[in-house]
């Protein structure tokens, strides 16, 4: 998976707007500005208090949910992190602890939070 933290949005770090030190901010990111005020960004972002209360619940931080969320996916082969700063390296390197606490009610609390699973199609042939 490619930006399993949306960029940022899944760290939370856009909860209370654009703030002026992000890539976002930058000269030559307007796409990355353009993308985080879309609708889309805005629903995410709606999602972000409820995951961050989950995350809290687990004792774990949003980032190192959301990765291990994609990590736990039995058809993603390989989560692409990336960071700005070491210490958000070190952080997500946490995510593999919380792989064992994605237990199915968790994984169905994060479902049911963004609204997004897609469904099955079914193809009888």
């Amino acid at each position: 998976i490619w930006s399993p933290l949306a960029s940022g949005l899944l760290t939370g770090k856009y909860n209370a707007g654009m703030p002026a030190d992000t890539r976002a901010s930058l000269a030559g990111y307007e796409w990355l500005r353009k993308r985080m005020e879309s609708e889309e960004a805005k629903r995410q972002l709606g999602a972000v208090p409820a995951l961050q209360t989950l995350a809290a619940q687990l004792n774990c931080t949003l980032a190192q949910l959301a990765l291990a969320w994609c990590a736990a996916n039995p058809n993603v082969s390989t989560v692409i992190t990336g960071a700005s700063r070491a210490s958000q390296v070190l952080e997500n390197m946490k995510a593999i602890d919380v792989l064992p606490l994605l237990t199915e009610t968790v994984l169905a609390s994060i479902d049911g939070i963004l609204g997004n699973k897609p469904k099955a199609q079914e193809d009888f042939r």
